[in-house]
């Protein structure tokens, strides 16, 4: 078990630092959107290329950070039973949801989605539009965001099962700050406590 609580300790650590760096390509898009509307409306000047841009960092956003998401518990869940019950019955939801549900989809929407960026990549498939890009990046981020899922959630699978055999604490807990919500309500708190 310490093998494995050493690898998600690492895919941990690969997610983290994807998901920081991914985060600047928010920034990078909207530069570009802005500078696109900027030259549209003052010169008159615009491109497809420019919005396909935007488009494809939207995409990266979303998909390469689907793992550092699930990491940092801010996907979307319905806990209005599990809220409910213990730690230990959360972690064997966490890992049921895990092995049934999350891993089989992202397993498969991998899988399918490898053969679509191959034949775009070897065809030199390019976007319909007028000054259109090259569509294989855009199809490349499909299996890669994907992957990196998969490689999260056996991450928080092994942290669960190591939670339950009482070698880690409970992973649900925020260690490293928290969901943001708790943030913002801990300091709302702090600044009442204060006045």
């Amino acid at each position: 078990m310490r093998f494995l609580v050493r690898l998600s300790r690492l895919i941990d650590a690969l997610t983290e630092r994807g998901g920081r760096a991914t985060r600047w390509l928010i920034l990078l898009a909207v530069l570009i959107s802005a500078g696109n509307a900027a030259m549209r409306y003052a010169f008159n000047l615009s491109s497809n290329a420019w919005l396909e841009v935007q488009w494809y960092l939207f995409a990266a956003v979303f998909l390469l950070c689907a793992g550092y998401a699930l990491k940092h518990h801010q996907h979307v869940r319905v806990d209005v039973i599990a809220s409910r019950l213990s730690r230990r019955a959360q972690a064997w939801i966490e890992i049921f949801g895990t092995v049934f549900f999350l891993l089989p989809m992202a397993v498969l929407i991998l899988a399918l989605s490898w053969p679509v960026f191959v034949d775009s990549w070897r065809s030199g498939e390019v976007s319909s539009n007028a000054n259109g890009l090259v569509l294989w990046p855009a199809r490349l981020l499909v299996p890669a965001g994907f992957a990196l899922l998969v490689l999260q959630g056996i991450s928080e699978l092994i942290k669960r099962a190591a939670f339950l055999l009482g070698l880690l604490p409970d992973p649900a807990e925020p260690h490293d700050g928290g969901p943001v919500e708790r943030e913002f309500a801990d300091a709302i708190l702090k600044s009442r406590r204060d006045r």
